[in-house]
């Protein structure tokens, strides 16, 4: 049988993190699920290096500086795994395409990759739901595994030493090849080229400039056309794209690997099937302890919706730490629910690991 713990999490964007801090703080032991290779959500999916102005307290952080941060707080509750040192309740990469009642109350969590697991409550702070990455419409891109999505988490990619291409044209194409332009020899390939379909990029000004910089220096080929179809290899791995140019006329650019960075999508998916009460594809939730219909399923952040709903970072903290309390009293009804303070709580202290 599937481990059990108190909560599960869906969404480990900053809500997500903060949920599981404050989760905690109160006792109780949650996992974390995330759809993305790293944690940080939208945050760090779509905007990592843009600055954020509205965090009480932080006159002014990145996205990927706030998700570091919150992972930092939420450590003491995010156990190292004794061989990988990484936290071992955080599943990243995991998309979540089931979640069913238990009879004994509760729920089951199943995901697309495998991953089972048994919690007394949920808590879905998956924003605007899924972020998955936008891909190119032509056949045989799914399952090819020199295709990629995403940049590595520090193990030497498989370009190395190869013919990498980047398709797209918006912050994330550019920010990833300079990313991997900046890379030592270790982990970078052998030939990088940006793919785009015109000679002109929607990307912050400073990172066209520097993309354009590593053009003028013959760091970067820069590649015009608009993929029209694809060529896959005997054993399933994609050998070239046919693009199509400006002039009308079609020509061959052979690949070693192809690395699409056009952005990220949200998907409802499978939360539409899981029984809740939607209201414009969002989860309907008591403004006073943000559990939907469902009982012990609560819906914190930019996913749900209740009467003067504010879509604001702030919002979502305050969401997730009414909701750790409302949890915490329907998962233990008998227990004194004191309000502690992390200033002068011994017990507090404990669970932060300051004791």
């Amino acid at each position: 049988m599937s481990p059990c713990t108190d909560a599960i999490v869906i969404g480990a964007g900053p809500v997500g993190l903060f949920q599981v801090f404050q989760l905690g703080l109160l006792g109780l032991k949650a996992e974390l699920i995330d759809v993305l290779p790293e944690a940080g959500g939208q945050c760090v999916a779509l905007y990592p290096e843009k600055p954020i102005y509205d965090v009480p307290g932080v006159p002014v952080c990145t996205g990927r500086e706030l998700t570091r941060q919150l992972l930092a707080q939420a450590a003491p509750f995010l156990p190292p795994d004794a061989d990988t040192g990484r936290p071992c309740n955080l599943h990243l990469g995991h998309l979540v395409s089931e979640v069913s009642a238990l009879p004994e109350g509760g729920y089951r969590v199943a995901t697309a990759q495998g991953l089972v697991r048994r919690a007394r409550a949920l808590f879905i702070a998956a924003g605007a739901g899924a972020f998955v990455p936008k891909t190119l419409a032509l056949p045989g891109l799914d399952a090819a595994p020199n295709v990629h999505h995403h940049l590595p988490d520090g193990t030497p990619p498989g370009w190395v030493g190869r013919h990498l291409i980047v398709s797209g044209g918006g912050d994330e194409a550019l920010q990833a090849v300079i990313d991997i332009a900046g890379t030592n020899a270790s982990h970078r390939p052998a030939r990088l080229s940006l793919l785009h379909r015109r000679d002109q990029f929607q990307a912050d000004p400073a990172l066209d400039a520097a993309v354009r910089t590593l053009i003028a220096q013959g760091q970067v080929d820069l590649i015009v056309g608009m993929p029209s179809a694809s060529q896959i290899s005997p054993q399933g791995t994609l050998s070239a794209l046919d693009l199509l140019g400006a002039d009308g006329q079609t020509r061959t650019q052979p690949l070693d690997h192809l690395l699409i960075r056009q952005g990220m999508s949200p998907k409802l998916g499978a939360l539409t099937q899981w029984g809740m009460a939607l209201e414009r594809k969002q989860v309907a939730v008591s403004p006073s302890t943000f559990e939907s219909s469902l009982p012990q399923v609560y819906a914190v952040g930019d996913i749900n919706t209740y009467p003067g709903k504010k879509r604001l970072l702030l919002c979502g903290f305050h969401e997730a730490t009414l909701a750790a309390h409302a949890a915490a009293a329907a998962l233990r009804p008998d227990a004194p629910q004191h309000l502690l303070y992390t200033t002068t709580s011994p017990l507090l202290h404990e669970r932060l690991g300051l004791l």
